[in-house]
């Protein structure tokens, strides 16, 4: 394909021929295949007017590798239509596309609500370092439960977060729900939709406004470079709202000059966010990290339904095993959330979920420590299968109360399930359940000869 009449990310074409051809460009003397790496820090200009011109945006064309790159603005293309957004912003770590994304919201003084259920990183950065600016989170205990979501807001309150899929919990949210909450409030509704991707759901079609990812997870997929992205879906009227967002509404120079949502409309907030937050902050994404997102965007479907897979079929065999007392995976008809999942998830409900063992810690010591396929690490949406234990590693600075509280229990064990045959990864946990009977038994040995003998 070399040209296209229609507007990708408009339903014109599938997915899967999307995430190849979406954001592609044939300019140049050389009219490359593949977007290539603009590994530069700037561009040169013709003459003083030129500089001038780009400078004021009037020519639409680059100025600096920090506020936009033309490799990274070909990744962007792609993305903001796999999310039938409007614009989308590369930055360099999932956790820069949350602060970027949130502080072009946000400011002191500011109060926004999130789920409970986020990965604990985020809720650290919310804590912690957005206390430090002045704006102050609250979190929201039950997500189904309207009443709650009513009661804390505030007349401070500008934003909504939450997760598409919850890690590690699986606990899905209602996105039309919330979005109904925000809606209602006057004020956006951010989704963190890493774990989901949009092959599995669009956050934006059920009424978020914006959403972000760590592209470094499942957007990639080969887990060899880090990078985040902000997608704007164009939908939210900050103009309607001048008090609470003044930044949309100021004119950008003298008086009478227009304000940002005169100048570029369903864009201001993403424009925003990329010439004031981004850029002056510097959480810049190097042009050969978006080349190598760009490479796993084109076999994403592929690779999502094939982790889907095989996360059902692992989650089932877990199921029936006596050791585990629970498995969190909303596929399963067990799960509290499978009727949202059925709903929200109909292509497969991603690859990352926790499993509890009756056994506590020493339990999943021995299984994390018996597994030979799956890499012990820190990280999720790789091709290839990963085990962590979550109450000794990501939620360890939490107390014992609030770790229960959260459900993250001392035999959970977290899988991000990879795209390697099911049959071999359930044979790696079934070699290592094996292990673990093994060890009970010889525990429940030594323990009857100490009783004989007491």
């Amino acid at each position: 394909m070399t040209s296209t009449q229609d507007e990708w990310g408009t339903g014109g074409f599938g997915f899967s021929t999307e995430q190849v051809h979406a954001g592609e460009s044939f300019d140049g003397a050389y009219a490359p295949r593949i977007a290539p790496i603009y590994l530069t820090a700037g561009f040169l200009f013709d003459s003083f007017d030129h500089s001038k011109a780009r400078f004021e945006g009037d020519d639409g064309g680059w100025t600096y590798s920090r506020v936009a790159n033309p490799t990274n603005a070909a990744v962007e293309e792609r993305i903001t239509a796999l999310e039938h957004g409007v614009e989308s912003l590369l930055v360099g770590s999932g956790q820069a596309a949350i602060t970027v994304a949130m502080l072009g919201i946000l400011r002191a003084g500011d109060h926004f609500l999130a789920t409970r259920s986020l990965y604990e990183g985020t809720k650290t950065l919310f804590r912690e370092n957005f206390e430090r600016f002045g704006i102050e989170v609250e979190f929201v205990d039950d997500p189904h439960d309207l009443g709650e979501w009513r009661r804390r807001l505030r007349p401070t309150t500008r934003a909504i977060f939450s997760e598409s899929i919850p890690n590690p919990k699986n606990d899905l949210i209602d996105f039309e729900l919330i979005a109904g909450v925000a809606r209602e409030a006057g004020v956006p509704f951010v989704v963190d939709s890493t774990a989901a991707t949009p092959f599995l759901v669009r956050p934006l079609d059920h009424g978020a406004s914006i959403v972000v990812h760590s592209a470094s997870k499942f957007l990639t997929g080969h887990g060899a470079s880090l990078a985040g992205v902000v997608v704007d879906g164009g939908s939210f009227d900050w103009a309607a709202h001048p008090d609470r967002y003044p930044q949309f509404s100021t004119p950008l120079g003298a008086p009478g000059s227009p304000t940002r949502v005169q100048k570029f409309g369903r864009r201001a907030y993403l424009e925003y966010t990329r010439s004031t937050i981004a850029s002056r902050l510097g959480p810049v994404l190097s042009p050969l990290n978006a080349f190598l997102l760009q490479q796993g965007l084109e076999t994403l479907s592929l690779r999502v339904e094939r982790h889907s897979r095989n996360a059902l079929a692992i989650a089932r065999w877990l199921e029936r095993q006596p050791e585990v007392a629970s498995v969190d995976y909303s596929g399963l008809p067990s799960s509290p959330h499978h009727a949202l999942a059925q709903r929200y998830f109909p292509r497969g409900q991603g690859s990352v979920f926790g499993f509890t063992l009756s056994g506590g810690q020493e339990a999943a010591r021995t299984v994390i420590d018996a597994v030979q396929l799956f890499s012990r690490m820190t990280h999720m949406g790789d091709v290839r299968s990963m085990i962590l234990h979550p109450g000794t590693t990501s939620h360890a600075h939490l107390s014992a109360d609030d770790r229960a509280r959260l459900g993250i229990h001392d035999g959970l064990i977290r899988l991000s399930v990879g795209i390697e045959d099911e049959a071999d990864l359930i044979r790696d946990l079934d070699r290592a359940f094996a292990e673990l009977r093994a060890s009970e038994a010889t525990r429940e040995s030594l323990a009857a000869r100490d009783s004989v003998a007491a």
